[in-house]
């Protein structure tokens, strides 16, 4: 049986639609994949945000204390090596439960300073609101990360 830890278990350009035995994974292993990918890309967006419009990311997202963009910047290196790491992940299984499991961490960490700080956003309602989306982002990372580590064939 192959597993979503080796790489030689997809034949296919995507990498989470085939095995190779030539059967089709299951939904849960095409959904993997595709969450990989969604974290990915939400990593690279945030990091450019960052980077690019720091002040805009500070009022957007992230108001908690006085706005420093040599922190943002440093914030979003983080998140381009995450946001790598879970495209490459996406062509290469046998990195995907490790990595799902570093950014799950990561996530439930970033949950617990926000529930913290949670009445230090400005505005007011952006902390339970940050802090409520980075909960249920950590649990769908947590189930991307359980399922990564099932086989391909009989992921649920």
């Amino acid at each position: 049986m192959s597993t979503a830890g080796e790489s030689s278990s997809a034949s296919s350009a995507s990498g989470a639609g085939r095995l190779s035995s030539g059967a089709t994974s299951s939904p849960a292993a095409q959904v993997v994949g595709l969450g990989v990918i969604a974290f990915g890309v939400y990593h690279l967006a945030i990091a450019a945000m960052m980077i690019f419009t720091p002040h805009a990311f500070f009022t957007a997202i992230g108001p908690f204390g006085a706005q420093n963009n040599h922190y943002l910047r440093d914030t979003a290196t983080f998140n381009i090596a995450f946001g790598v790491a879970l495209l490459i992940a996406y062509r290469r299984p046998s990195w995907r439960t490790p990595i799902l499991f570093c950014v799950t961490l990561q996530f439930a960490l970033h949950a617990i300073n926000h529930l913290a700080d949670i009445g230090a956003a400005h505005p007011y309602w952006l902390g339970p609101f940050d802090f409520a989306s980075l909960a249920l982002a950590t649990a769908g990372l947590a189930w991307l990360t359980r399922e990564s580590t099932r086989p391909l064939e009989v992921q649920r």
